[in-house]
């Protein structure tokens, strides 16, 4: 299990701090969808707020290639003022050259740090510059700490630097699971980046008793079949899903059969949609496993920032035993890569 540096073992009391966090959300006509990243971090946040620390907080929104009003943070950054019920303007302003918006006098909120395109290069310069903004860094960002960028890493070489209270949560669960799961253990990978997910679910067949997938990948199956005839020899089970004919759906004969093979599940860790759900009509066999999983008497983790915001507006998340925040990140730790991110954090 990672040995992670806790905020709670720094005096933040009346210092500045940089809080790196999940602010990639889904947003539409200017209104977040789903705001369960959010929430995830405002146990750190408020803590450092009760220890009358000054607050800037970081992070990104997609994969811009340029400054655009599409992907700006203000929404995010709406979001907070309207949690904290303040009630003063938003007005863009500048910190050392970063734009973002100013809360209160002890918060301000940083811009989009993918505009700068420094940030995923991890380039030092851009790194000092950030650092030399605060006096602690905090990294409460577990769905991005597989990313070698300069908000992750790159400032952690040069400014005392802890893990947020979220970020050690997810670590202490998914690290049980990881190296003393109840057993079986079943895990259930779905969505649409095939470039992500793929070579994850070759890493799984060492580690799970049965890998259950569906959504896009599935029209990789070369890689797959290939991971399914080693699993013979391995006595585990891998599981491909039909799709419909038009394969914007699983088709419920699969469901059906995915939830037969998780009914012995001891585990089940789920990361990705099963079909198109942005439309409702693609929405079904995604709807029907999570209903089934439910009745499973079993300890259940999901992941992945569509399916949770589908979930929620089913009404259905609350009954999994634990929603982590992160999507490549959660299975990338589970297959037992090593995240840069929490590397750079561990006690030495």
């Amino acid at each position: 299990m990672h040995k992670l540096r806790s905020i709670k073992e720094t005096d933040v009391r009346n210092k500045t701090v940089l809080l790196r966090v999940d602010l990639d959300v889904p947003i539409k006509n200017s209104k977040i969808v789903d705001d369960s990243r959010l929430r995830a971090w405002f146990k750190t946040f408020e803590y450092l707020l009760e220890n009358q620390a000054q607050i800037i907080i970081a992070g990104h929104l997609g994969r811009p290639n340029k400054k655009t009003e599409e992907l700006s943070l203000l929404p995010v950054a709406s979001w907070l003022k309207k949690k904290l019920r303040l009630t003063k303007k938003l007005t863009l302003s500048q910190r050392n050259g970063f734009s973002g918006w100013e809360l209160t006098d002890d918060i301000f909120f940083l811009e989009n740090l993918r505009f700068y395109k420094e940030e995923e290069e991890n380039d030092q310069e851009f790194s000092r510059k950030l650092a030399s903004l605060v006096q602690i860094y905090v990294n409460d960002a577990f769905a991005s700490s597989h990313r070698a960028h300069a908000s992750i890493v790159g400032v952690t070489k040069l400014l005392p630097s802890f893990a947020g209270l979220r970020l050690l949560e997810e670590v202490k669960v998914l690290s049980q699971i990881l190296e003393s799961p109840k057993r079986p253990l079943g895990v259930v990978i779905g969505g649409a980046k095939i470039e992500t997910k793929l070579p994850l679910v070759e890493k799984m067949h060492g580690f799970a008793d049965y890998i259950l997938v569906g959504g896009e990948i599935v029209e990789n199956d070369r890689v797959i079949l290939k991971v399914s005839h080693e699993k013979v020899h391995s006595k585990s089970i891998l599981l491909m899903a039909d799709t419909l004919e038009d394969k914007q759906d699983i088709t419920l004969r699969s469901v059906e059969n995915f939830l037969q093979v998780l009914k012995n599940a001891k585990t089940i860790v789920w990361n990705g949609p099963l079909g198109q759900i942005e439309e409702k009509r693609w929405q079904k066999g995604t709807e029907i496993l999570a209903e089934g999983i439910l009745e499973i008497p079993a300890f259940t983790v999901v992941g992945g920032g569509d399916t949770i915001g589908f979930l929620r507006k089913k009404n259905l998340l609350k009954g999994f035993s634990f929603i982590s925040t992160g999507g490549g990140a959660m299975l990338e730790f589970l297959s037992g890569e090593k995240l840069t991110g929490l590397e750079v954090l561990e006690l030495k």
